[in-house]
This record gives C-alpha cells, structure tokens and sequence, in this order.
C-alpha cells in the first residue's frame, strides 16, 4: 500500500493550491456534508480549483455511511463524467473520508483522492493510514477497503466550526494514541486543559504527534497483520458500545464510545498483563470527567457481547480478539478475552463510571 504524504497546514490555501497542482486530473470532485458545504467549503473560497470543483453533497449522521449513499456518490461521479483520470477531494469528517475514499477505490477500479478532514477525529484517524469504507447490517466499517488518499491536509482553523463534543470524539482517538506509545505523550494528553477557550495551536502540535503515531504504525504494517491491530485498542468493546447506541434514540458519537471502550479495555489489560492501576485510575478519571456515561445494564451484555464477536480482528465466530497493554507503549495484540472477562470489565465500566 503506498504511503500516504500528511502536510500539517501553516496556509491552507497555498498548501492546498501546491498539493492540487501537483496532480493531473481531467474533472475535479469535491465530496461534502450538508455540514462542511455551509461551513468548511467557504473556507477554501480564494482558490481557484474549488471554484471548478464538482461539488457532491451528502447526508451528515454517520447512519448516512451506507450503501444508499455510496451508491449516489458513484451515480453522481458517473453522470457528471469522471473518468479513471479524474480527482475527487473528501472535505468532511470521518463519515465523508471514509465514504469518500471508498467510493474513489471502487469507482472505474480507482480514481485519485484527497483527504481533508474537517473534525478532531477525521485528523487523527478515518482520514489517515488508508481505511475506507460503510456501515451494513447494522456494524460499523462492515464492507470497505484499503485505500491510501495521496495527500491528507491537515489544519486545525476547521476546528473552530466544531462543537465540544465533537472535539472530545477525536480527542479519544488521540488518547488511544498516547496509550500506545510512550508516557509523556499520554501524560501530555490526560493534563491539556479543555476548561477554558481551546488553545487550537497547542492542540495542532499535538495533532501532529498524533497523526505521526498513527503513520509510523501503518507504515510498520499497512494492512494490519501484526503491530496495526495496537490501533484497535479501545475498539473492540467501543465498536460494540457504539452500535448498540445507534439502536436506541441516543446515538452515540464515534470517540464516546472508544473513550468508553478504553475503560474496558485497560480494565482488562490490568487483570490479563498487568497494566498499571494507578494509570488505569488517571486515564479512567479523564475519561469519566469529559465523556460521561453509556447507559446499560446487566441485561444488556449479552447484547455487548454478541456486537463483539462481529469484530474484524477475531480469528473465529466464537472468540473475541483484544489488544491490550501491559504498561503505557507496551502492546500485547491478539488477545483471547473470555465472556465472563469481557463481562467483568462491563462490571468495572458500571461501577467506576458512577
């Protein structure tokens, strides 16, 4: 899989403008949400390519990452004459990044794409390392491929069209990532301030270092045989939490439930390979002060656990497969978790959580 080239914004409008004239292309695209046309589009007004830009627009809720949407993007592309040769620029979340990107993979076996992500969670994660897909039957990321953008362009000036919770959603993607690297990085998480007005400088720097942790994963193992599965720790029983909630009226957004899920998971890295307690007590504390509560109860962990066995990393329908930590940096992948375990941290999630 080729490499993804990630440019951290110091002028969106010339970073963008290099990185368009860089590529030939007969018909430019640009893929948005009822969202990002009112709000990010105008922020690339001043170039010249956008103005020529086809845009498409889709639906905004994750529920839209469907096969009814990704079949009018390829409609859309089709009757407006792309071609093999032809560019299509994702300018959204997650939901239009990955859509999007799949969607380019698949279109006349593969057209060039551009991510530009426009929420926390987009830059940290759907827009980067070359996952694409959509929702079906009911699982989240069920049916997709992967397929590498050319350039994702980061900046966090989109930032600013964001609402709180949105921020936290992406944060807990970082999060994730200071887990699995190294402890100053994860202490530097859990200690930035989010009472005050948001300091958008530090936290591009930190998006940096995110984004960078991420990269240097997916370049180890690009389609995740070995050391990638480390970027799925909080998502096994977050995935779970997450489609569970989209049954209900209260749907869930993406970084809720993996900050949810890491309770979970570093709970049972604790009791399996010994993961520290008093960094279990300081990650879960983060997490209780700026993510509050799924609601559940004992009755619904069968339900739980049957979401989890549909995950992608399980090596069989009747097991369930974790990455788990020994320390902070210290990953443990492939990790048979048994049903009274899982039910367990379930436990743990309920009673610590409040």
């Amino acid at each position: 899989m080729s490499k993804q080239k990630i440019i951290i914004c110091k002028e969106l409008e010339e970073d963008l403008k290099t990185v368009i004239s860089s590529h030939k292309f007969d018909k430019l695209f640009i893929l948005t949400d009822n969202h990002t046309s009112r709000h990010c589009l105008p922020l690339t007004k001043n170039i010249d390519f956008i103005h020529k830009a086809s845009e498409i627009t889709i639906g905004v809720e994750d529920t839209n990452k469907n096969l009814d949407t990704l079949a009018y993007v390829w409609s859309e592309l089709s009757q407006r004459g792309a071609t093999r040769h032809s560019l299509l620029i994702n300018l959204g979340g997650g939901m239009v990044t990955d859509l999007g990107g799949f969607a380019a993979a698949t279109f006349k076996r593969g057209i060039q794409f551009i991510n530009i992500p426009t929420t926390l969670l987009s830059m940290v994660d759907a827009a980067v390392g070359g996952k694409t897909g959509i929702n079906f039957n009911g699982l989240k990321n069920e049916i997709g491929a992967f397929a590498p953008a050319s350039e994702v362009i980061i900046d966090s000036e989109f930032l600013k069209t964001l609402d709180y919770e949105n921020i936290m959603s992406g944060y807990a993607e970082m999060l994730k990532h200071g887990l699995i690297s190294n402890y100053d990085n994860w202490k530097e998480l859990i200690q930035f301030d989010f009472s005050k007005d948001i300091d958008y400088k530090s936290l591009q720097t930190l998006i940096g270092k995110s984004v960078g942790i991420k990269e240097n994963v997916v370049e180890q193992d690009p389609f995740e045989k070995g050391i990638r599965k480390s970027l799925n720790l909080g998502h096994t029983v977050g995935h779970a939490f997450e489609s569970y909630s989209l049954r209900g009226k209260n749907h869930s957004l993406h970084g809720y439930a993996v900050a949810w899920g890491l309770v979970c998971e570093l709970y049972l890295s604790h009791i399996r390979v010994g993961f520290p307690s008093d960094r279990l007590r300081q990650t879960v504390t983060f997490v209780k002060e700026h993510y509050g509560k799924l609601g559940f109860t004992c009755k619904d962990y069968e339900t739980l656990y049957e979401l989890m066995t549909h995950d992608k990393k399980n090596e069989s329908a009747n097991s369930v497969n974790f990455t788990l930590l020994s320390d902070v940096g210290e990953i443990k992948i492939n990790q048979i978790v048994s049903k009274q375990e899982i039910f367990e941290s379930l436990d743990f999630y309920s009673e610590t959580m409040g």
